[in-house]
């Protein structure tokens, strides 16, 4: 399972105690040091069955100051994948990658009936 996540975002720690918690084995992905790639998110997106918008840190500094709340509707879904992929930043967290199954943010019933 991978477990992508920023170190110092509160959500992404709580996460993480949950899943050792839970004795759940992952491997840990820093999103800044080592942003998901173009091909990496489009497969995820395809398989999270989410709107691509859950895949932006829409609380982020970044997300605010490329204003993309009024520029994503425009965009197409080629290019907000090319754009997710240029930082980490712009990518929500956590993501957990386990085969099929990807959880993006942490919501601790949907991880526990998705992961357990």
């Amino acid at each position: 399972m991978l477990f992508i996540c920023y170190p110092k975002c509160s959500t992404c720690q709580k996460a993480k105690k949950w899943l050792e918690e839970q004795n759940i084995q992952y491997v840990e992905r820093h999103i800044a040091e080592d942003n998901p790639t173009y091909d990496e998110l489009k497969a995820w997106y395809h398989k999270s069955g989410l709107s691509l918008r859950k895949f932006f840190n829409t609380s982020g500094m970044l997300y605010r100051e490329m204003q993309l709340k009024d520029k994503l509707p425009e965009m197409s879904e080629e290019s907000q994948l090319e754009l997710l992929a240029t930082s980490g930043m712009l990518v929500k967290r956590p993501i957990v990658v386990k085969g099929d199954i990807v959880l993006v943010g942490f919501k601790e019933a949907e991880w526990n009936d998705k992961i357990n």
